[in-house]
């Protein structure tokens, strides 16, 4: 990860998402890498408008596959801070339980991934007009190096808006995985294919 740049935390890549995103609207930034050095949940936790940190931590458990209230949901979700493509549930506990038992059978293994294609379609019935078929995190790569647990991320479209949304979810995903693996977490590298400043843009 020597060739991309590198952030310490997860509030310094945020702010350099919003400022090279910008001019907003229809402006896209394609190709975006970084490295997020300390990607603990603590560090990961930006609270923003949007985001107060309870709804970071309502949107973290329902992705994670954990109970919530109906409180919870009826105070925290909105189509604002993302619909059917920042949902991830679908199968988490299962495909999580995958990479812990991947990566205690084989340290080395390469197939520590949790693949997030649709809700519950297979790849054959792709329709680009359904949000849930288009989910904006595509798939998760969870490796030991350095005896720590690492982390890819590989974004289809990220809005720098509910990047803070994102983080703190893939956060305590990887500090859950590290605890059952026993190990220390390492650092963690974020792939944004399509990069804009908010929902604006058009099919986001």
């Amino acid at each position: 990860n020597v060739a991309y740049p590198h952030f310490a935390t997860a509030t310094e890549i945020y702010d350099h998402l919003r400022e090279i995103t910008k001019p907003g609207g229809e402006y896209v930034v394609r190709n975006f890498v970084g490295v997020i050095e300390d990607i603990s949940v603590a560090a990961s936790t930006v609270e923003t408008r949007l985001f107060p940190k309870d709804a970071l931590d309502y949107y973290t458990k329902k992705n994670m596959g954990w109970d919530y209230s109906q409180e919870e949901y009826d105070t925290w979700q909105m189509p604002e801070r993302g619909g059917e493509q920042g949902d991830y549930r679908d199968g988490m506990s299962e495909k999580i339980t995958n990479v812990i038992d991947c990566l205690k059978t084989e340290p080395f293994s390469k197939r520590g991934i949790i693949p997030i294609p649709f809700a519950t379609e297979g790849s054959a019935t792709v329709d680009w007009t359904n949000q849930g078929q288009t989910k904006c995190c595509r798939e998760l790569h969870f490796y030991l190096e350095d005896g720590k647990l690492k982390c890819t991320g590989i974004v289809r479209m990220q809005n720098a808006n509910i990047f803070v949304k994102n983080i703190h979810f893939f956060a305590t995903l990887i500090d859950h995985v590290a605890k059952e693996l026993n190990v220390p977490v390492g650092e963690y590298t974020h792939w944004i294919t399509n990069l804009c400043h908010d929902r604006d843009a058009t099919s986001c």
